[in-house]
């Protein structure tokens, strides 16, 4: 799994490789840690969290005495990416909603969640609850071909509530074990769509109580910081349990993963890391920091 990250981050790691030259130049402690903060800001980490980043280091160097920066680098890294736990749910069965804006890769990852279910041994059921995008429910049944799933699906405008709702009684039918709700995501009419995932919430609750057990947030790390301000708006809907960010395989600006962390509170919990159904990765905070900075 190490090897296939640090192949797969290429490009996050290429510009990261900028900070290692920096820790084997001999500059004055003062003097490297100014253009660590710059090459943080420009890997995407953010203002704040790059602030917060630079303040750790040195208060772990005035504490340890320590001038190897890089390990205490990684050891602060590591602590901002662990303040959450980071495991996804082992409840079976359960319901798990995909949420997230239009384009961010929701129903790749929902089919990347099924594949990798479905390998260990788990019975997984698709639900279109986009039920305002065709090609949306026509990509989620393609998945379901390609995976041998069944995928449960409305009509064009249909209350998606209702379409989860039958998907649910399906699903408890058939004994399944996992659900994976594709959401639409229409962020310029948020109010609505706010109101509309509490609703599916709501619908999922009543019908399989203690569900859903997971609400994975979808983010497109290729956008940088513009992911943090999506995830900002979709962090005003309640139960947000972690983060799945997507193409991370197509960015040199991994650093985003640290600023939705830490500005967040939120555990990444998977990282989609190319179009394959296979190319899926549960986050592990050292893992990832070890992929950066190795």
């Amino acid at each position: 799994m190490f090897d296939k990250l640090k192949q797969k981050l290429s490009q996050t790691r290429e510009f990261f490789s900028r900070i290692e030259q920096l820790f084997q130049s001999n500059k004055p402690q003062p003097e490297l840690l100014e253009e660590l903060y710059e090459l943080l800001i420009l890997a995407d980490v953010g203002v704040a969290t790059s602030d917060r980043i630079i303040s750790g280091l040195r208060e772990r160097v005035r504490k340890t005495g320590s001038a190897d920066l890089k390990a205490l680098l990684k050891q602060e890294l590591i602590a901002m990416l662990s303040n959450r736990p980071a495991t996804a749910s082992d409840a079976w069965p359960a319901v798990w909603m995909l949420v997230g804006v239009n384009g961010g890769g929701k129903t790749t990852s929902a089919a990347k969640l099924a594949y990798r279910y479905q390998a260990l041994g788990k019975k997984v059921m698709l639900a279109a609850a986009d039920t305002f995008r065709a090609a949306a429910q026509e990509q989620l049944q393609l998945w379901g071909r390609r995976l041998n799933l069944p995928v449960v699906q409305g009509q064009s405008g249909a209350d998606p509530a209702s379409v989860v709702y039958d998907a649910i009684q399906s699903f408890k039918a058939r004994n399944f074990d996992l659900l994976l709700v594709d959401t639409a995501g229409r962020l310029h009419t948020y109010g609505n769509l706010m109101a509309e995932l509490e609703k599916i919430k709501k619908v999922i609750s009543r019908e399989l109580p203690g569900a859903p057990q997971e609400i994975l947030l979808v983010l497109d790390s290729t956008i940088g910081q513009n992911a943090i301000v999506q995830a900002r708006e979709f962090n005003r809907f309640s139960g947000i349990t972690g983060i799945f960010l997507t193409k991370l395989d197509g960015t040199a600006r991994g650093g985003s993963v640290l600023a939705v962390a830490e500005e967040l509170h939120l555990p990444v919990k998977f990282m989609g890391i190319g179009e394959s159904e296979s190319d899926l990765l549960e986050f592990s905070p050292e893992s990832f920091v070890e992929a950066l900075l190795s």
